[in-house]
């Protein structure tokens, strides 16, 4: 006897898309357009895929997809190669530990979850950049980021709920 779930979770529909629309939106704010003179916020977009994901489902592909992200990312920002891909996927193993807790929250809450593992992802690439560059990075810069990328939570909630029920055998 067999389990199938109402919607299969096809890998593209909720890995390949989401990923692809995450790096396009990632070199979309990283254009160099200043509006008054300010540019334009530069957050860590793949945190949405890194957090819902684990949120989802557990997956063999998730951590490879995301490596694939960091190195992209290190290409476009000039970071050693692996600080991003090693950062998320500390963000995507603490999210996946914390997975049981998570299930069943509120809107805000898993707000705050969210928000927590961004900052741990923030926190795991400032000290990696301080071991890489020996020196530490600018800290208002890494604040202002960490605010913008905890401000995207309302796109990973929408991915979550989009495919939250299609698989519940890891319920």
């Amino acid at each position: 006897m067999s389990f199938q779930a109402a919607r299969p979770l096809d890998p593209w529909r909720w890995m390949g898309a989401p990923a692809l629309i995450c790096l396009g939106a990632t070199l979309l704010l990283g254009l160099p357009f200043r509006l008054l003179g300010l540019q334009l916020p530069e957050p860590i977009v793949p945190m949405i895929c890194v957090f819902s994901w684990a949120v989802i489902r557990p997956s063999i592909l998730s951590p490879i997809v995301i490596l694939v992200i960091g190195i992209v990312l290190d290409l476009l920002w000039g970071g050693p190669l692996g600080l991003w891909g090693l950062s998320m996927l500390v963000g995507y193993g603490l999210t996946l530990s914390m997975r049981a807790m998570m299930l069943g929250q509120s809107r805000m809450m898993m707000w705050a979850w969210y928000a927590g593992v961004c900052a741990v992802v923030q926190l795991a690439g400032y000290l990696f950049t301080m071991l890489a560059f020996q020196h530490s990075p600018n800290m208002l810069a890494v604040v202002w980021q960490l605010l913008a990328t905890s401000l995207l939570y309302p796109f990973a909630h929408r991915l979550i709920d989009r495919f939250d029920d299609a698989d519940v055998r890891f319920r």
